[in-house]
């Protein structure tokens, strides 16, 4: 199997290791550039992502990259994905409805996960969501108790869990909303931060 990222993305396309492909209407593959300094990892493609085929353009996706900018992430150093590359749903009348992916359709993906991390090599690697937390970082990890901690892992040398941005939609009212959004924000600016710092350290003095 090519492992660049191109090879990688165009396998992909052809996965069958699990029955998620029969339904969705392609694989949604991750988005950006080898050597990106931060990686993200969601769960699983929504709606307009199966549609479109690309990841993150969404309601969740818009919020996500507002986020993003708000706390001075350039887009172009980041590497989006998810842990699994096909929408799950069930249909509700004309509407589909994203169900969560079971652990064999997670463990199906995790080989094209694990060649995307390869193949970028990220100094920063964050999950979005419990789903995506668990994935790479154990099914033991509690988001709760560690969202926005640099955690121990030799996934990437820095390696942080955060929400899903569609858990801030998900809020009851407009100002959890919006305290949930901010929150987001400065999981992401603690992020670029702990970047910034090992760039200094790096830097030759």
């Amino acid at each position: 199997m090519n492992t660049s990222l191109r090879g990688l993305r165009e396998s992909a396309a052809r996965c069958t290791a699990c029955d998620l492909y029969k339904h969705a209407t392609q694989t949604v593959f991750g988005e950006g550039r080898p050597g990106a300094h931060i990686m993200l990892v969601g769960e699983q493609p929504g709606d307009s992502e199966d549609k479109e085929g690309h990841p993150f353009v969404g309601p969740a996706g818009k919020l996500l990259h507002s986020a993003l900018s708000e706390a001075g992430i350039d887009e172009r150093d980041v590497y989006i994905t998810n842990a699994v590359k096909h929408f799950k749903f069930i249909e509700r009348g004309k509407r589909r409805i994203h169900q969560q992916p079971k652990q064999i359709e997670i463990r199906a993906c995790r080989p094209w996960l694990d060649g995307e991390i390869a193949a970028v090599r990220p100094q920063a690697l964050v999950t979005l969501g419990a789903t995506a937390a668990r994935a790479l970082l154990g099914p033991s990890f509690r988001l709760t108790a560690h969202r926005g901690e640099q955690l121990a892992s030799d996934l990437a040398p820095l390696v942080f869990a955060t929400i899903h941005p569609s858990a801030i939609l998900r809020s009851p009212d407009d100002e959890t909303r919006h305290a949930e959004r901010a929150r987001f924000v400065d999981d992401l600016h603690v992020v670029a931060q702990a970047l910034a710092d090992t760039r200094q350290e790096r830097a030759p003095a």
